[in-house]
């Protein structure tokens, strides 16, 4: 059996962390539906801006588009919306055999909007509307702006993917912001069952300590607050708030491991599925690591509920001079303002392409 089906087995999904339209119109998505058990896919304005800079594929989407008179933020977001919803109609079977709980795609509002609330519920209202699949997920960072966006999303039965989540404060403040959201659908009489996804951002965590600490601890900081976070997870689950939500028909929102492509060169390609394994948890993960994981991975030693060695391993950072609190507001602000640029930069290559062609 393949590992990749083992870990599906064990009760994690996998999802791919890209979208580009010569995985679609190649078939090479369909193919590792079938063959590798990925049950879903996440997107960012950085994948969509490499994957237009690349290759011809969006070329005569532009062309057609640019001669129909749209430039700009409504171009790009009607050639985002071509591949997200044809990728929602490739995972729609594993949706609907799942109950819903499998086969969802992502697609982010306008990280310019990461300041505003209104104008976040706003875009995210606007995007399900049109994309019309029920399976589609509409990220929504969980940053101070993003938290009550969040809520009333869900309250406006929006399924939603919180992204930018980098420390347990954080993955608690989005899964209060979901519970608040199903909570008064219920007091208004609407159905609970509004999916969400909580996504914490991993190896980023690695790649901001690796010149601060000794080799001993190096690639250990993302997996250690992964544990942390699983552990309060695994906690709120069980409480009487979650329980009473799910008798009522709503679905936990699950955690969602992101950024699990091995940044450092030294260390194995699949670390981060590898030390990430746990039921009711999904990982994302590029398409090079997900082949990696396929080719030798092997599912062994589970996140421990009770987070393990954690709190030690944190506390060996904290001794090496990292504060984590303040470390993960700062990458939670760059992720931000990675995202904004990489907006920027898809635009202006549009504008560009539009041009040319």
């Amino acid at each position: 059996m393949k590992s990749t089906q083992q870990l599906h087995d064990l009760g994690q999904r996998l999802w791919l962390d890209n979208i580009t339209r010569e995985l679609l119109v190649s078939g090479t998505l369909s193919r590792y539906i079938g063959e590798l058990a990925v049950t879903g896919l996440t997107s960012n304005p950085t994948i969509f801006d490499k994957a237009i800079g690349e290759g011809d594929y969006y070329d005569a989407a532009i062309r057609q588009k640019t001669a129909a008179g749209q430039s700009g933020e409504a171009l790009f977001l009607e050639l985002a919306l071509e591949d997200v919803t044809e990728a929602a109609d490739l995972f729609r079977p594993t949706h609907d055999a799942s109950g819903g709980k499998d086969g969802w795609v992502s697609l982010e509002v306008s990280p310019l909007l990461v300041n505003d609330t209104a104008a976040t519920i706003a875009a995210a209202k606007r995007l399900y509307a049109h994309a019309q699949r029920p399976n589609l997920f509409i990220k929504i960072p969980g940053t101070r702006a993003g938290i009550p966006a969040i809520e009333e999303a869900i309250f406006a039965g929006v399924p939603v993917n919180v992204t930018l989540l980098f420390s347990t404060a954080h993955y608690l403040a989005a899964a209060e912001a979901y519970l608040r959201g199903i909570e008064r659908r219920l007091a208004a009489g609407l159905d609970p069952k509004v999916a969400s996804v909580a996504s914490v951002f991993i190896s980023r965590w690695d790649v901001a300590v690796k010149d601060k600490v000794s080799a001993a601890l190096r690639n250990q900081l993302g997996i250690a607050v992964a544990k942390q976070i699983y552990q309060a997870y695994r906690e709120l689950l069980a409480t009487p708030r979650w329980l009473a939500l799910v008798s009522a028909g709503a679905c936990p929102q699950r955690v969602l491991w992101a950024s699990t492509g091995t940044k450092d060169p030294d260390a194995p390609e699949t670390l981060y599925i590898d030390a990430l394994v746990a039921p009711d948890t999904i990982n994302t993960v590029p398409e090079k690591t997900l082949l990696a994981f396929a080719a030798h991975g092997k599912v062994a030693a589970k996140l421990p509920a009770d987070g393990g060695d954690a709190e030690n391993v944190l506390a060996e950072f904290a001794q090496a001079g990292v504060d984590v609190e303040q470390l993960a507001a700062v990458l939670q602000h760059e992720g931000a303002q990675s995202f904004a640029n990489s907006w920027h930069n898809l635009l202006d290559r549009i504008a560009s392409k539009s041009a040319g062609l």
